[in-house]
C-alpha cells in the first residue's frame, strides 16, 4: 500500500528539510516552490495565484500516478487550511493509500530567524518577507485532532 504525507506549516518550519529526506528513502517528492523555481519564478515576491493553481494542477495528476504505480509520495506544500488537506486527503483515500499530515508546528521567534536568513539561492531557500510572512500566519489553520492521522513535530525556539 502506498503512503503519503502532507506535509504541513508555515514557510521556514523545516517542511522542505523533512520531506527531502523522505525523498532521499525513495519517496516521490511534490514540491510547489521547486516547479515555481524551475519556471522562472525565483525572486521574493510570491508565485501569481493562477500559476500556483497551474502547477498544484499539474502536480495533482502526478502524485495520482505515483500512488497508482504504488510509490510512497510526500507533497512538500504548506497544506495552510483544513479544506486544502480534507481535498489531498480524498485524492490519497482514491488511492487506498495510507494518508498522513505532518504538522511542523515550529516556533514563530525561529521561523522569522530561518526567513531573515534565507538568500534566494534555491528552491527551498525562497525569500519570505515580513508583510507575506504575517499574511500566511493569519490564514494558517493549524490541524486539530479530529481530523485522522495528524503527526505533530515540535520546534521549541
Amino acid at each position: 500500500m502506498s503512503r503519503l504525507i502532507l506535509m504541513c506549516g508555515m514557510a521556514g518550519a523545516g517542511k522542505s528539510t523533512y520531506a527531502r529526506t523522505l525523498e532521499d528513502r525513495g519517496w516521490v517528492r511534490f514540491s510547489i516552490d521547486a516547479e515555481a523555481w524551475g519556471r522562472g519564478f525565483t525572486g521574493s515576491s510570491a508565485v501569481p495565484p493562477e500559476v500556483a493553481a497551474d502547477i498544484r494542477a499539474g502536480q495533482r495528476v502526478a502524485i495520482s500516478d505515483a500512488l497508482g504505480a504504488g510509490a510512497d509520495v510526500v507533497v512538500d506544500y504548506a497544506f495552510p487550511s483544513r479544506a486544502m488537506r480534507d481535498e489531498y486527503r480524498e485524492l490519497g483515500r482514491t488511492h487506498r493509500a495510507e494518508v498522513e499530515v505532518v504538522f511542523l508546528d515550529t516556533d514563530a521567534s525561529l521561523v522569522r530567524d530561518r526567513l531573515t536568513r534565507r538568500r534566494g539561492s534555491h528552491p527551498d531557500d525562497v525569500v519570505v518577507d515580513e508583510g507575506t510572512m504575517e499574511a500566511y500566519r493569519s490564514a494558517f489553520e493549524a490541524p486539530t485532532s479530529d481530523e485522522g492521522e495528524v503527526t505533530v513535530i515540535r520546534t521549541p525556539r
